[in-house]
């Protein structure tokens, strides 16, 4: 399975992402905020991002942009997690370079098959 960073900073939403998650079998790490994030992935290069839009510090969409910086082959796979749910946003994430998007309130199932997908599983 995957190695999965989820970067959330609603606590309640986060903990029922790394449940959901690892009962999926992927391995998880989290982050509360964009910039934690930016940190641990350029230790750590997890395989799948699942990557919230409206943090303190450093959003999700510069968190997003700055990683394709130094991945523009897609090899880290980022999915947007967010409420954002106009056109526009969804726009601009998949112009920055996100692999696929989910507006809040969201199915664990799909969210579960979509990780899978980016995973290649």
């Amino acid at each position: 399975m995957a190695q999965v960073l989820i970067v959330e900073d609603e606590p309640d939403v986060l903990l029922l992402l790394e449940n959901r998650v690892r009962a999926a079998g992927h391995d998880v790490e989290s982050a509360t905020d964009g910039e934690t994030a930016l940190e641990m992935i350029a230790a750590r290069r997890p395989g799948v991002i699942v990557l919230d839009w409206m943090m303190p510090r450093v959003s999700g969409i510069d968190v997003l942009e700055k990683l394709r910086v130094d991945d523009p082959d897609h090899e880290v796979k980022v999915l947007m997690l967010t409420a954002k749910s106009q056109q526009s946003d969804i726009d601009r994430a998949y112009t920055a370079g996100a692999d696929d998007y989910i507006v809040k309130p969201f199915s664990s199932r799909d969210l579960i098959e979509r990780i899978a997908s980016l995973a290649g599983a």
